[in-house]
């Protein structure tokens, strides 16, 4: 399931925020805390979700509405995106820009992984049809794509967090990303094999005792 809400379904009436911008453009104090109270938990949600894991949702919000408010003159519904697309795409376009600022990407050993989530990744290596071991198999899988996840480059990170944990369209991510849609596609393919690559070389590293 979708970890953000979709953007086609704007946190405001489109025409509500057209006036504000308008007004927040004519330096309307008011009109842009309302812009910012209205479209706040939209940009949350997607800081939440594509942040980098060492920054702050809060630190990344404000950051995007910095973003947003120096290039408000650059909007124009004549364009046909609703401004919530637009706000959506700055924010998804800050964050790969902060996982790309990071300087280092952590390092998964399986030594490190908690008992349920070894579980789960043994399971995955094993390519096997049956169930996961673990109740807790479903938390365990999430928590451990993730963690995954954030050992790929920041580009890759990105289209698969996009493309599988929020279960969006390959027309949706390049519209997003700024990228054409087969640049989405190669991407992606790249992507898969080196967590593929990840999850291979943790398959080596399973103590002897699990792999009965």
């Amino acid at each position: 399931m979708a970890e953000v809400d979709s953007v086609e379904c704007p946190p405001a009436e489109e025409t509500d925020l057209a006036l504000w911008v308008e007004r927040a453009r004519s330096g309307d104090e008011a009109a842009a805390t309302a812009l910012v109270d209205v479209l706040y938990p939209l940009v949350w949600r997607i800081a939440r979700a594509r942040r980098p894991m060492r920054m702050a949702e809060e630190d990344l919000a404000q950051d995007v509405f910095k973003k947003v408010f120096e290039r408000l003159d650059h909007y124009s519904p004549r364009g046909g995106i609703p401004f919530s697309h637009w706000v959506a795409r700055i924010a998804t376009r800050t964050c790969l820009d902060a996982l790309r600022a990071e300087r280092r990407r952590p390092e998964l050993r399986w030594a490190d992984m908690a008992e349920d989530e070894a579980e789960w990744l043994q399971h995955l290596c094993s390519a096997t049809e049956q169930p996961a071991p673990s109740p807790t198999s479903g938390k365990a899988a999430r928590d451990m794509l993730h963690k995954l996840l954030s050992m790929l480059p920041p580009d890759d990170r990105m289209v698969l967090q996009l493309l599988d944990l929020e279960e969006r369209s390959v027309k949706d991510i390049a519209a997003l990303l700024g990228w054409s849609a087969s640049l989405v596609k190669v991407r992606a393919f790249r992507a898969r094999l080196r967590l593929k690559q990840i999850v291979n070389k943790l398959k080596l590293e399973r103590p002897d005792e699990l792999d009965g």
